[in-house]
């Protein structure tokens, strides 16, 4: 919940810096409040920068008072859609059924959703991780994934904001954790589908974070509010 017009500059800011840098060997993409999905869509066009959404509801349509479909997110210039956010499934409630339906409503739209999964801090002191994955992947994935419509995101709750990192072997050891489910359940399209480490990345640790197998992005909260912190983590593929 960050952002107002003025965040126009940053983007059109971190766009100038994407074209100075030439060839982008990755894929780069702001996810606003949906307030501004429109308008920084239209600053965004013709550059290296992809626009996307939170959330998104799992209807099409309806009375549904505040929510927002990802047919409008569609309408409005957006490319992608995060779902199950730890922020959506701790602060609303969510559960892996209702982040399957979100996913589901991104398929329909035709879009590419962002599953977020992750573990608390008790649940890692109890020794807990991969379980929790485990359950959180099937719960979240519907038959529907493929490599094209959906990408994986890892984000150790204990680590959002609070500026405590995993240690690039924990991270090694979830990923491949991860991607050993992907595959036992989709075969080889399962090995192709991206998974993103987000957790305080910043340009200071990024470059080792991206470093680590099966980590193929970032997803990235606070540093990606300034054009110049943004483009610091990107530069991990530049």
């Amino acid at each position: 919940m960050n952002g107002l017009k003025a965040s126009r500059r940053e983007v059109a800011a971190l766009a100038k810096k994407l074209a100075g840098a030439g060839r982008v060997p990755c894929e780069v993409l702001i996810c606003p409040p949906a307030t501004l999905i429109a308008s920084l869509a239209d600053t965004a066009k013709g550059s290296a920068v992809k626009i996307g959404a939170q959330d998104c509801h799992a209807k099409e349509s309806g009375a549904h008072t505040g929510d927002i479909s990802a047919e409008m997110v569609k309408d409005a210039g957006g490319k992608f859609i995060i779902v199950g956010h730890s922020e959506r499934r701790t602060d609303h409630g969510e559960s892996d059924k209702d982040v399957r339906e979100k996913s589901q409503a991104v398929y329909r739209a035709g879009l590419t959703a962002i599953v977020c999964i992750g573990e608390t801090e008790a649940e890692r002191d109890q020794g807990a991780t991969l379980k929790v994955l485990t359950a959180q992947l099937k719960g979240s994935l519907s038959d529907q994934v493929t490599p094209k419509n959906t990408v994986i995101a890892y984000e150790p709750v204990w680590a959002i904001g609070t500026g405590r990192t995993p240690t690039a072997g924990q991270v090694r050891e979830v990923h491949a954790h991860i991607r050993k489910r992907l595959v036992a359940r989709f075969g080889e399209e399962g090995a192709k589908i991206r998974i993103l480490y987000g957790g305080s990345v910043k340009p200071s640790n990024a470059e080792e974070l991206m470093a680590v197998p099966n980590v193929n992005g970032a997803l990235v909260g606070g540093a990606s509010l300034k054009a110049a912190d943004f483009f610091g983590i990107i530069g991990a593929y530049l």
